[in-house]
């Protein structure tokens, strides 16, 4: 998605670009396939973005793919227990003022308003700060609120994860109000939504894009980039040319003397079911006590996400299959059987969210005046995200046009 928000950014403000993807298809961990062992198509992983996410709103905008988000009209999140079958949803109000924490029947059951006002604590603090540093990891607010959307969204343990990385998504969601935390899942699938709309746009504003291409090395000479080598010869790089490298950490680091990345990883695990949802299922439910721990409802199939699954990601495909159904037959009152599933493991899905890891992140700009980085991994100021994702190809593009011009 890096590479592919640069070269929109690039084609919106008239310049020419070359977009080549080591890959068979663009959009790199953001994709869909068809699964013959289910005979749908599938995403590799269920994305959740907000309707606060700039970078998104911007990007689907451009490439003429607005329509391609769903969602409810206000920030509703519906949770249940597997454990006790309690449910409940959290409803934040549309307006900045939070007066949705003191309203029965839009909290967590249970909680009272102080306890949701101690979270200003994280946004505070010194960058070396966990989340644990910063507020109480303990309560039901954050056992059943925090800890499960925190661990989403930084793909990491929630009480270890930054404080700052936290904050920042806290800041441009909850703390803008309900209008910026509406939920928004891609229909029918990633690909439509994100990536075959722009490269459809990008063909048409004369951008290039070629697949299947990998770059296998780079030469510098003084402060330039000038070859790039894909494996038959090297090809040179023209004096007004810039190149921007969207690739994941440890093939950037492979590429470029010296650079610094993060270098540990989190693991997120996908199941997916050819079943087609009830009447009235809600399309996302968070799970607590489960193995699950959200589920999506699409209108041909039901989806399992776990975040920061390294527990996961070694157990048997069957059991993990079997022991997802559990969790969604006993939420949504579905029949034991299990039907036709396929398991989808990303072992190094994104880095770990932690104050270590973020401090290793580098970014766009580097010593070389032609060259720059994209990517979730480079310093955004946010977690591994669609969203982080897109920004850092809007930053690699912005600052290639002023090396172009400059």
């Amino acid at each position: 998605m890096a590479g592919l928000a640069a070269a929109v950014d690039l084609a919106r403000a008239g310049h020419k670009a070359e977009l080549v993807d080591g890959a068979a298809q663009a959009g790199g961990r953001c994709r869909s396939y068809h699964d013959p062992q289910l005979g749908r198509t599938i995403d590799n992983g269920n994305h959740l973005v907000l309707s606060g996410n700039r970078a998104v709103v911007d990007y689907l905008a451009t490439i003429g793919a607005s329509d391609r988000l769903s969602g409810p009209l206000h920030a509703d999140f519906p949770f249940v227990d597997r454990r006790s079958g309690a449910r409940w949803a959290v409803r934040i109000n549309d307006g900045p003022v939070p007066w949705w924490i003191f309203r029965d029947g839009r909290r967590v059951p249970g909680t009272r308003a102080g306890d949701y006002l101690r979270l200003a604590g994280l946004l505070g603090g010194a960058a070396t700060q966990t989340v644990g540093d910063r507020i109480d990891a303990r309560g039901g607010v954050w056992d059943k609120l925090i800890e499960p959307v925190l661990l989403a969204v930084l793909n990491t343990a929630a009480a270890s994860g930054s404080a700052g990385l936290s904050a920042a998504v806290l800041r441009e969601t909850l703390g803008k109000g309900g209008r910026a935390m509406r939920p928004r899942i891609a229909e029918p699938t990633l690909a439509a939504a994100f990536v075959d709309p722009a490269v459809s746009w990008l063909e048409q504003q004369g951008t290039t894009l070629t697949l299947g291409r990998r770059l296998r090395g780079l030469r510098f000479a003084e402060d330039r980039v000038v070859a790039l080598d894909f494996g038959s010869g090297e090809e040179p790089v023209a004096a007004e040319e810039t190149v921007i490298l969207a690739v994941p950490p440890w093939v950037a680091a492979s590429l470029v003397p010296g650079l610094t990345v993060p270098d540990d990883f989190r693991a997120i695990v996908n199941a997916h079911f050819a079943y087609t949802p009830p009447p009235g299922v809600a399309p996302m439910i968070g799970v607590i006590g489960g193995t699950a721990e959200w589920i999506f409802s699409f209108a041909d199939r039901i989806s399992v996400t776990v975040s920061a699954a390294d527990h996961l990601v070694d157990t048997d495909r069957a059991d993990l299959a079997a022991t997802f159904w559990a969790d969604i037959a006993a939420i949504h009152g579905l029949p034991p059987t299990l039907p036709p599933w396929q398991i989808v493991k990303e072992k190094r899905a994104t880095f770990a969210a932690t104050p270590e890891q973020d401090a290793k992140r580098p970014p766009a700009a580097t010593r070389w005046r032609n060259l720059f980085l994209a990517g979730d991994w480079t310093q955004t100021g946010l977690p591994a995200t669609i969203e982080g994702a897109l920004r850092s190809g809007e930053t690699a593009a912005r600052l290639a046009r002023g090396a172009r011009l400059g």
